[in-house]
């Protein structure tokens, strides 16, 4: 186990920096901690949620999926390839250094190397320094979705991470899963500082006193983030009074809580959908189109979402939920297991095969009892099913190897948008442009592969909800992966810790601005 007291922290104490009497301290159980302190290293919903705490966004969402200003004050589009910010004066790093536009157009030229985020950036030439508060962002055309693109550029400290350590290790390393500079040191914009980390214990943070949002309601002054796997541990450490705050609910703990009195619940519909992958490149059988369609109408997702889920889900059929500009209401679920059982005869499978199945434990709501219930189905058409569930940590390393023939992934459109469910998911895998980096499924139509990039510079939203539906129809049609369900979300909290303001859709909590009553 590894205690980690960032570097920039120590630097702050030492020097007499001391943090401000706390107006409140609060504790936090989550189902999982972020596996890393770069912001870069790994497209996570708990990557996002550290950004959140400790950088800040040029735009960020606001509940009702508007954009509203943070370092960036105000944009303009200054031609169809041309996208200008004008930067926030005065902002300090947690390092004490004045952020300027060089750290945002270096902070920009890393995510364009990061091997999760670069097919977000893909669709961007560059990005230009105007002068010391203003940058433009530049696209090869035009390009619909630069805002939610901004609200993932987290302007990180330049001269923090630039040279190299003691041991002569480049401090701007971006490294998967492994230890580098990045990894365990910080310096951001944001409302805390992490003060210190035990990697699975727990996270300490402490409010920055000069953070520059001084508008901001939030009176936390110190936070405690600690992981709690199971559902139920979780929900008793909140109703027992052990920590103040709790992410996700079970659907099955929901009940109990709202019974409880001096604790609320807060949920929200969710966009994150649940899926599982089918890999080509290790299971010859899953190459054939109608055994991925037996295996789609193998599982009854609608009947996950009832017993499993508690109705606290949506079964679906597509990647894109409703409202999204690729949602094609003519795709329903389609449970059916004797055609499930003629395809695999069609294919030469009636006597079944072999596959090997992995699943995180504490990543999304239910996700090992789900993994059970999916082995269990695809048993009644013959196919046997070795499943292992780990934690999350142990998990996505071994995702990211691909190591099984089905694999469970859960995806939020990062930018609210169809187009990139596909990008990451079931677009040809591709090292060079990020497309394709978490299809394990080894799924590539080059129809799909067009449609998108045709999508993404397509301005005309009427056509470009046409081709993304398109797209979702050649996905069902290929059965290119295994849809469930969208998972809603759930916080629960004790009544005066104020969480229903700072919840979004995207299950990252502004807590800067969270408000906690005496």
């Amino acid at each position: 186990m590894k205690t980690v007291k960032t570097k920039l922290a120590i630097a702050l104490m030492a020097a007499g920096m001391a943090f401000g009497a706390a107006a409140a301290e609060i504790k936090i159980a989550y189902d999982a901690d972020p596996v890393s302190l770069d912001p870069h290293e790994q497209l996570s919903g708990g990557t996002l949620q550290l950004s959140h705490m400790v950088f800040d966004p040029l735009v960020r969402f606001t509940q009702d999926m508007d954009f509203e200003p943070r370092l960036a004050t105000k944009w303009e589009r200054i031609d169809d390839s041309t996208f200008r910010f004008h930067l926030r004066e005065g902002v300090k790093f947690h390092s004490g250094r004045t952020m300027t536009a060089d750290d945002v157009v270096w902070t920009f030229e890393r995510l364009k190397d990061s091997p999760d985020f670069k097919a977000i950036f893909d669709p961007f030439t560059g990005m230009e320094k105007v002068d010391d508060y203003t940058v433009d962002l530049k696209t090869d055309g035009p390009y619909p979705l630069v805002l939610q693109t901004a609200t993932y550029i987290f302007p990180m400290d330049r001269e923090f991470y630039t040279g190299t350590t003691e041991e002569g290790v480049d401090k701007s390393e971006i490294i998967k899963h492994g230890n580098s500079f990045a990894s365990t040191n910080l310096s951001g914009t944001g409302p805390f500082i992490v003060t210190e980390r035990e990697q699975g214990i727990k996270v300490e943070f402490e409010r920055f006193d000069d953070y520059w949002d001084t508008a901001s309601p939030g009176n936390v002054d110190a936070i405690t983030m600690t992981p709690i796997k199971e559902n139920a541990t979780r929900v008793a450490a909140l109703l027992s009074g052990g920590v103040d705050m709790i992410a996700p609910v079970a659907p099955n703990d929901h009940e109990r809580v709202e019974e409880t009195d001096g604790v609320e619940l807060v949920t929200m519909a969710g966009t994150r959908v649940i899926t599982f992958q089918m890999n080509q490149s290790t299971n010859e059988a899953l190459k054939d189109v109608r055994v991925r369609q037996a295996i789609v109408h193998a599982v009854n997702n609608e009947g996950i979402v009832n017993r499993i889920m508690r109705g606290f889900a949506t079964a679906t059929a597509q990647q894109s939920p409703e409202g999204y500009a690729g949602y094609n209401p003519e795709l329903e679920p389609r449970f059916d297991l004797d055609r499930a059982k003629e395809l695999m005869s069609e294919a030469g499978y009636a006597d079944g095969f072999k596959l090997t199945m992995i699943a995180p434990n504490n990543r999304y709501v239910n996700d090992a009892k789900i993994a059970q219930a999916v082995a269990a189905m695809l048993a009644r058409i013959n196919i046997e099913v070795e499943l292992k569930t780990m934690p999350k940590a142990q998990y996505w390393p071994e995702f990211d190897l691909c190591a099984a023939d089905m694999l469970m992934i859960g995806w939020h459109a990062d930018t609210e948008d169809s187009a990139n469910l596909t990008e990451f998911l079931t677009m040809t895998r591709n090292t060079e442009t990020g497309r394709g980096q978490y299809n394990c499924g080894y799924y590539s139509n080059p129809e799909v592969d067009a449609l998108v990039e045709a999508a993404n510079v397509e301005t005309d939203p009427a056509k470009r909800a046409e081709q993304l539906q398109q797209v979702e129809t050649l996905l069902y049609q290929d059965a290119a992966f295994v849809p469930l369900h969208f998972q809603n979300l759930a916080w629960a909290a004790k009544s005066n810790v104020k969480i229903a303001p700072i919840v979004n859709a995207m299950d990252f909590p502004y807590f800067g601005d969270l408000v906690v009553e005496e």
